[in-house]
């Protein structure tokens, strides 16, 4: 008897698990031609979790002497520089080891949207 369960068990696992099989219309596909699907970035959520605290909902707020970013110039490269390393005075906090390359790099671009004359 405990042989036959182990059994069902078994057979449930491989069915549960598909058993290896491509789904039905499905080509078989070599892993290597597979593409990871790009990541989304929620940049609104990323600035309300970790930067509207100084800047504000629409970047002016300045608290702690965060930074305006509504009167900000700078381009895309020292603000990526600002968010990976933290700002030269140390007001604000580096966040390199916090988010990834492309979240740091799709909130550098969202920042730049505060300042219309950019």
């Amino acid at each position: 008897m405990q042989k036959l369960s182990l059994l069902f068990v078994l057979a449930l696992i491989v069915l549960a698990c598909g058993g290896g099989e491509d789904a039905p219309g499905e080509a078989p596909m070599a892993k290597a031609d597979k593409k990871p699907a790009a990541k989304e970035i929620n940049v609104k959520k990323i600035w309300k979790v970790r930067c509207i605290a100084c800047h504000g909902l629409y970047g002016d707020m300045g608290t702690n002497g965060a930074a305006n970013l509504q009167e900000v110039t700078s381009d895309l490269d020292y603000r990526i520089n600002i968010i990976t390393n933290g700002s030269e005075n140390g007001i604000m906090t580096a966040f390199g080891e916090i988010l990834d390359e492309d979240e740091i790099k799709a909130m550098a671009e969202y920042t730049m949207t505060f300042n219309k004359d950019l």
